[in-house]
This record gives C-alpha cells, structure tokens and sequence, in this order.
C-alpha cells in the first residue's frame, strides 16, 4: 500500500531553503573565522583553537536541552518552528559580532569578546534553530520517501550555499575594502540574508497535529512525561543514534580538515584562490548525488547499502586525492576530490530520513516520541565536530610553528598542511565507513514492527 503523502513541491523547496541560512552562518564561520582572527586580527591560532574547544563544554547539555524543550512545546506554530524563526535572530547578532572583534582592544579582551560572541552562537541560538530545522523532517510527514526528499533539498541548498560563500568571500572582503571592516560588513551582510531565508523557511510548512504523529504506534504514551534526565537516558540506550551522533561528528572533523585547505592552498599550493576551486570539486558533485538520492534509495530498496557503497567510493577517492598531493598535479587532486564528494552525497541527502528512523527505533522499543531530542545529534555534531575540527587545525597550525605574520611558512608547517589537508580526511573516510557498515536502522525497524504483529495475532 502506497504511504500517504503530506507535501506539495513548495513545501519540500521551502523547506530545503532554510540551509541556505544555516550555512550562511556554518560554512562562513566554519571556513574563515580561524584565517580572520589569524591574518586580520593577529590572534594566535593555538589560542584561538582553545577557546573554540572550551566553548565546546557547553554544548552537550544545550543540545539535549533544546531537544527535550522542542519536544515539551506546545503552541500555534507547533513544536519545533518557534524555535526555529526565534533562535536565528540571536544567530544573525552573534555571527556578526565574532566577525566584529575590536580592532583597538587589548588581545585579552579580543580573545574574550570571541568567546562569549562564540560560544552564545553555538551553544544557545544555532543549537535551538538547527535542532528545530532538522526536527521539522519527522514533524510535517510520516512519508519516508518525502522525508529523504527533504533531506535531498535541504542539503543542496546546504552544498550551494557553501560553494557560493567559499568562492565569492574572499573577493567580498576584497570588494570592501579588505581589513577587519570588511570583514565585520560581509558577516552583517550574510547574516541579515541569512534571517530573510530562515523566516520563508519556517513559514513554508506545516507541523502535523500530535494525534497524527502518534497514530499507528502500538505502544500510547504521552511524550511530555519524562525529564530531562530521562530524555537523555533515551538517547544513549539507542545504539543507532550514538552511531549518528557519531558519524555527524566525524563529518564535521572532516569539514574543518577540507576549511584548513585555505591554508593549503595559500602556502602550498602557492594560490589561495584555489580554495574557491577545490570548494566546487567538493560541492557540485554532492548537489548531483542529492539529486539522485531519492530515486536510488527506492532503487536500492533502502538506505542502508546506498551510504556504505558510497562511502566505500569516498575512501577510495580520498587515497587518490592523498597521492595525487604528493606528486603535485592540482588536476589530478580535483578530479578525486570530486569523486570522494560523490561518494559522501547518498548520506547527506538521507541523513535525516536515517535520523527519523531511529527516532521511530526509540517509540517501537521505549514507547515515546522524542523526536526534536533525536535530532539533537544534528546540532551536537554540527557543533562538537566543526568547533573541536577548528579548534584541532588551530593546535595543529600552532603546534608547527605557523606564523599568520609570514609570507613563506616553515618546512614543519608546510608538512603539517599536507598532514591535514591530505591524510586526516581520508582517515576520517574509513572509520565513517566502518561505523555506516553497523547502522542497519531500517530492518531493524521493519523486525521490530513484524515482532509486534505477531504479538497483536497471538493475542
């Protein structure tokens, strides 16, 4: 029987649009804070990247609850978009506040107005829309093709948007004038766009009414009837939402890896404007398998082995990409980068379809829907992978004598570069593989349904 459909195409594209704002803040903050703070404001890499980790203290407990506060709202909105249209505001200030570090302070007091600008972003407003914004996908359709449709739109305007910001920044920055006032201009730039683009978002769907989200459940429990602890206590008994959790921090350790790439190809590469080239190697081919995504999910009958032959694909792309470095051939390097990317966009498209299901995993085996805390992993990888990545290219960039000041960088630090532009994401590749190879969420579900049926029959 054909599942009953919820969306029109407006909704899926309006939905998929509210990346756009998310990445107006992640892949700007996560591309060029470290090189602004270096080369703009004289900061000291190592520092910064300790601040960054330290502010990442925080973000476990507001993760979980926000999570747990989404799935506790009840209003005229509904749950999660509230949460949504409200906390982007807060991100909107606080992202041109990190990029409007005082020029005329003190290095103590920059250093700390980074960090509260830092850490107030990730840790209170990008936490509450990101979760909200992923929640949406189990909160407006019970379809599991159109929850991966929505995964597919939703990353293609993500990979779009980083492309766009990865390759017009620099010359942005430029066009203004260069300095820290440019800087402070472009953030205040993306971030009023960015606040335009998640309003329309939040607008263009509808939460389904709590009664429909819970028909067809066998076990009946009313979700708002556990703490926060408990909340918590869910998350860690189910296995595939650790693995999530995992992989979406390994993917953002592997993004920060591919942003330090601006420093490969400044000091390496001899041509920082090759960042925006290598920004299409990766981007264009995820947008052409997000594309795909839907239909080969039905193709392949499921999720499952579309995303670990991908990632079997990745790993390999990735050691052609590391050899291709060392021989020097910048041509040879994109066309594997472009096949490693390929291989990666069958799970970003699904992600979220995959999040779903192991949301759906929680009520078969717990009885309770806790679908915005299931999708905390969303912003807790976001966050604990992309602010640990930075802050570990800062310590590595530190710890090989990097010095924002020079032209020409130390033979340490050159071999650093190759270390972290070349090797890490390709270790990084494997380990996602193997994890991908253990996350069988969805014949999980479907014995678990089956078992359930028998039971009903037998009594």
């Amino acid at each position: 029987m054909e599942e009953k459909t919820y969306l029109k195409w407006y909704n899926k594209v309006g939905y998929g649009s509210g990346d756009i704002a998310g990445n107006v803040v992640y892949a700007f903050l996560s591309s060029f804070v470290m090189i602004y703070l270096t080369n703009t404001i004289g900061l000291s890499a190592g520092i910064v990247g300790t601040l960054i980790a330290v502010s990442k203290l925080f973000d476990g407990f507001t993760d979980i609850f926000f999570g747990s506060m989404i799935d506790k709202t009840h209003s005229r909105l509904g749950k999660a978009r509230p949460w949504m249209l409200y906390g982007y505001i807060g991100c909107a200030v606080t992202l041109a506040a990190i990029f409007a570090v005082p020029t005329g302070w003190g290095e103590t007091a920059q250093y700390a107005w980074f960090f509260i600008a830092y850490t107030l972003l990730n840790g209170v407003f990008y936490t509450a829309n990101n979760i909200a914004y992923s929640a949406l996908t189990s909160l407006v359709t019970k379809n599991s093709k159109e929850r991966v449709q929505m995964g597919s739109y939703r990353f293609i305007f993500a990979f779009a948007t980083s492309l766009l910001i990865q390759s017009v920044t620099i010359g942005f920055v430029a066009a203004c004038g260069g300095g820290a006032a440019a800087w402070r201009t472009v953030a205040i730039t993306y971030a009023v766009i960015g606040l335009v683009i998640n309003t329309v978002s939040a607008l263009s769907v509808k939460e389904l009414p709590e009664e429909e989200l819970n028909a067809g459940g066998e076990k009946k429990q009313e979700e708002e009837k556990y703490g926060l602890i408990e909340a918590f206590g869910l998350l860690l008994s189910n296995r595939f939402y650790l693995m999530i959790c995992g992989v979406y921090i390994l993917q953002q350790l592997y993004g920060a890896m591919i942003n330090a790439g601006i420093y490969y190809m400044a000091y390496v590469l001899k041509n920082e404007n090759l960042y925006g080239v290598f920004s299409w190697a990766v981007n264009i081919p995820l947008i052409i398998a997000l594309i795909f995504t839907p239909a080969l999910v039905g193709r392949w009958k499921g999720m499952y082995k579309l995303n670990l032959v991908g990632y079997m694909i990745a790993v390999v792309g990735r050691a052609l990409v590391a050899v291709a470095g060392y021989i020097g051939s910048v041509p040879m390097m994109l066309a594997f980068t472009a096949l490693a990317a390929l291989g990666q966009g069958p799970w970003q498209g699904d992600m979220n379809a995959v999040i779903a299901s192991c949301s759906e995993y929680t009520f078969l085996t717990k009885g309770k829907r806790v679908d915005g805390t299931m999708y905390s992993c969303t912003s807790l990888g976001v966050k604990l992978g992309g602010g640990l990545g930075t802050a570990i290219a800062g310590w590595l960039l530190e710890f090989s004598g990097f010095n924002g000041k020079l032209a020409v960088q130390p033979d340490s630090c050159i071999n650093m570069l190759h270390i972290m532009y070349l090797w890490l994401p390709l270790i990084i590749d494997v380990v996602i593989m193997l994890v991908l190879s253990r996350m069988n969420v969805e014949d999980t579900n479907k014995k678990l349904k089956e078992e359930a049926a028998r039971g009903i029959e037998q009594a």
